[in-house]
């Protein structure tokens, strides 16, 4: 009907992490309205390809075979390696705060752009919302936000909630 306030239901929240000051911070939201929302998070960090120069230039120096063996190894590697860190975070989490519970659904480690990794996973784990930090930079911090979290509040069709430090609590 016409008027009337609909309140979604928050079943499932996407948590996207950089490991940035900024990115821990928001999971405390993330966290505090799971448990609120009895909702499941998705944590999400995705490592970024390196750019086409900068592959060029090692496959010209190993070669093109030498080099995608190299990338899968140390794809594997990091991703192992990331989850584990992941997985230690929300432990400590946890245990720093024993009167929020929050279930983890899942931990998601992928390579790729961000922001497109991001909005894929926002759609394909069917999330009801994604948070994720945001640092302004330079003169222009108190108005703008960082690109990445700009880029995907732009093109995300989920609700995005972008947590920034505040100025009284940065660097503690």
């Amino acid at each position: 009907m016409k008027g009337e306030t609909m309140i979604p239901e928050i079943k499932k929240i996407l948590y996207a992490t950089d490991f940035s000051e900024e990115a821990s911070h928001a999971f405390g939201f993330a966290a505090t309205l799971a448990h609120h929302c009895k909702a499941k998070i998705v944590i999400l960090h995705v490592i970024e390809e390196l750019s086409p120069f900068a592959m060029s230039m090692i496959e010209e120096a190993v070669g093109e075979s030498r080099l995608m063996s190299i990338m899968k190894d140390k794809e594997t590697q990091a991703a192992s390696a990331i989850q584990s860190r992941l997985e230690e975070f929300c432990r400590q989490t946890q245990a720093q705060y024993p009167d929020t519970p929050f279930v983890v659904e899942k931990i998601i480690v992928k390579t790729g752009h961000a922001v497109d990794q991001i909005i894929r996973h926002s759609e394909g784990d069917k999330c009801d919302l994604v948070v994720m930090g945001s640092r302004g930079q330079g003169v222009l911090a108190d108005v703008t936000m960082g690109s990445t979290s700009r880029r995907v509040l732009r093109r995300c069709s989920k609700p995005v909630m972008i947590v920034r430090i505040p100025e009284s609590e940065q660097g503690k």
